[in-house]
């Protein structure tokens, strides 16, 4: 079976090598280097232990130095699954997604027909040099050189131009005996509808040769001369050999750099990435004239793990990197994601290199904001959410996107990105807290770092009672996370004095969704070995019901609640004695003294009420307090067991 010629190397571009042999080998993590694909691997051809085996990911290439077994994909499968090259392909165009051609007696008449349309845009590009170099050429040329673009750069690219004259390539390819279903085909002039000569596809345009993987010139992109002009740029129409949603600009010599450790760029036009790679970033590649296509991606993911966004800094290059996120969610993998390099408002990579040169723009690389980052900003900027509804609907559309990740592990991995900047955004206190002494504002202490050996609680004089509430309702959320979600709103408004309270509850907001086991082990990590052992021991929390029951979210639920609600009240009747207090001081009126007996006699019955409790407890021999109830419950089944014991 006869496989067209463009098959093979769109099947070697949508496969990851390394993924293919991953399934084989062990991967030796000292030696290998994911992020430049140089894997190493003991060889799965002959039996040994130490890695002699290399795969070189971006080229595509495997060589054993111990075996000196060689090849590629197919070869790999060939030689692994004991199967034949047609087999071998097959199974890897399934796993690519690529439909296996049908077995067609004019396959081989195809490749040659595309082979025939390749030789005639290299007559073309050939053409379109020469007459850059003409007189006809000569305002091109300034304009090239007004851009910065230098004589070698222009041969480098192989740029060229299109003159004037409605027939000047048409006259050219036939002089040299060519077709006219040949030049058509190429897209290179179309019939007259008047009956008339063909005329050049392409007129008074500086060319652009735009190359596939394997370099030959497929299609050309043509940036009008005349200001007037309907089309700044167009690009050849699709044919047989141009695809433009399977094809990037400057794709071959992209691989090649990327392979160098040159980070991968994606511009939006020829020109952004002729200044790019100009600019010392040779890995560089664009889109031709239409947003990233899912193939498109793809490529790009097989060039370099990371490509960086960097569109143009304005509202159409935001709503085009917007476009690319969308399509990107759905197909992420471990290791394979987006960063965006943004752009200042009205530049684009050219303007910016020509007035900042390489430094502004590697510093931009540098930034460049990871997907979820970009996604955020997307869903949120520039609008308010001043209310539970606004809040709500921005949760609903986060989720909806994060849904449409397919990978498990990614998607919690964002959900867990998104909760934290959420906390971030609606949290009463992400600014550092202001506390009022004296009738002024100053700043709150800095949070405790996790190198602090003291208690979590710590003596606060009179603020003493509401910081054992804290520690209770804390102590209960580690517990029982699964009840976090429904406090979530209470917990992040509950003010923290204490700042070792503040970051256990920050840890708790952002890590609770995850399980208990992973709160425990970011709560240890964050505030020391032993924090959670010195929260739960003090006498206060030990005998808190969700820690007694931590099985029961019943339990942990009514404690949590009826502790948020007493820390409120206690924490309101404080401000309003306090606000009562500092007015006093400055004019003692008969409706200050008013104020004051009624606040009074309001934390009054505030204690009276959280001092209603229908449990009596004993104190044990060790200091503890005991519930009486319970304890009676014990003894009088003690007494049961005792008597059925004496019975005869």
């Amino acid at each position: 079976m006869s496989l067209p010629p463009g098959f093979l190397d769109e099947l070697r571009t949508r496969t990851s090598l390394s993924q293919v042999v991953g399934r084989k080998v062990m991967w030796d993590t000292r030696k290998s280097n994911q992020g430049k694909g140089d894997m190493w691997a003991p060889c799965p051809f002959h039996h040994e232990k130490t890695a002699s085996f290399h795969v070189d990911d971006k080229k595509g290439f495997y060589y054993c130095f111990g075996c000196h077994a060689k090849g590629d994909a197919i070869s790999f499968i060939r030689e692994t699954d004991n199967v034949e090259f047609i087999e071998a392909v097959r199974i890897l165009a399934a796993e690519a997604g690529m439909t296996m051609p049908e077995r067609d007696p004019q396959a081989q008449a195809r490749a040659e027909a595309q082979k025939g349309l390749a030789d005639v845009m290299e007559i073309a590009a050939q053409h379109f040099r020469l007459h850059l170099k003409t007189a006809a050429g000569a305002g091109a040329r300034d304009y090239l050189q007004a851009r910065g673009l230098s004589e070698a750069t222009q041969e480098r690219f192989e740029i060229g131009f299109a003159p004037e004259g409605w027939q000047s390539l048409w006259d050219h390819l036939k002089a040299k005996n060519i077709a006219d279903d040949l030049i058509f085909g190429c897209g290179l002039a179309k019939p007259s509808t008047k009956g008339g000569k063909p005329y050049d596809t392409f007129r008074n345009r500086i060319m652009f040769p735009i190359r596939d993987a394997r370099g030959r010139c497929v299609a050309f992109g043509g940036r009008a001369m005349d200001p007037n002009d309907n089309a700044k740029y167009l690009n050849s129409p699709e044919t047989e050999l141009f695809d433009k949603s399977r094809t990037l600009y400057n794709q071959g010599p992209a691989r090649e750099a990327a392979g160098k450790g040159a980070p991968l760029i994606v511009a939006e036009g020829y020109m952004d990435v002729i200044a790019l790679v100009e600019g010392g970033f040779g890995a560089s590649v664009a889109p031709l004239g239409t947003a990233v296509t899912e193939t498109q991606l793809m490529m790009m993911w097989r060039i370099a793990d990371e490509p960086v966004i960097a569109l143009d800094g304005d509202t159409a290059g935001l709503r085009a990197a917007h476009r690319v996120i969308d399509l990107a969610l759905p197909l992420l993998e471990a290791g394979k994601s987006l960063r965006f390099a943004l752009m200042p408002e009205g530049k684009d990579p050219d303007d910016l290199i020509r007035s900042g040169g390489k430094k502004a723009m590697q510093a931009l690389v540098d930034k460049a904001l990871p997907m979820v980052q970009l996604l955020w900003q997307r869903e949120t900027g520039g609008r308010d959410f001043d209310s539970p509804e606004r809040k709500a609907a921005l949760d609903k559309t986060l989720r909806e996107k994060i849904k449409t990740i397919r990978d498990p592990s990614i998607r919690g991995h964002y959900g867990q990105a998104i909760k934290e900047m959420r906390w971030a955004l609606f949290s009463p206190r992400r600014a550092t807290p202001k506390r009022r002494k004296g009738g002024k504002w100053q700043a709150a202490p800095e949070p405790a770092r996790a190198s602090t050996k003291t208690s979590l609680l710590v003596s606060a004089g009179d603020g003493a009672q509401l910081q054992v509430r804290v520690a209770v309702i804390l102590a209960s959320v580690i517990a029982t996370p699964g009840v976090c979600e429904e406090f979530e709103t209470a917990l992040e408004n509950m003010h923290c004095a204490n700042p070792g309270h503040a970051r256990l509850r920050n840890l708790i907001l952002a890590h609770a969704p995850a399980g208990k086991e992973t709160l425990c082990a970011q709560i240890e990590a964050a505030l020391g070995a032993g924090a959670l052992e010195n929260l739960m021991r003090l006498p206060h929390v030990a005998l808190a019901p969700p820690l007694r029951h931590p099985e029961d979210e019943d339990i942990a639920r009514m404690t949590i609640a009826e502790e948020l609600a007493k820390l409120e009240a206690e924490r309101g009747l404080s401000e309003e004695i306090s606000e009562a207090a500092e007015d006093i001081s400055g004019q003692a009126d008969e409706a200050v003294t008013w104020r004051l007996s009624q606040a009074a006699e309001a934390r009054n019955k505030a204690v009276r009420c959280q001092g209603e409790d229908t449990v009596e407890y004993d104190m044990g021999d060790n200091g503890a307090r005991i519930n009486r109830g319970e304890r009676e419950q014990f003894e009088a089944l003690l007494d049961k067991i005792n008597f059925s014991k004496q019975r005869p």
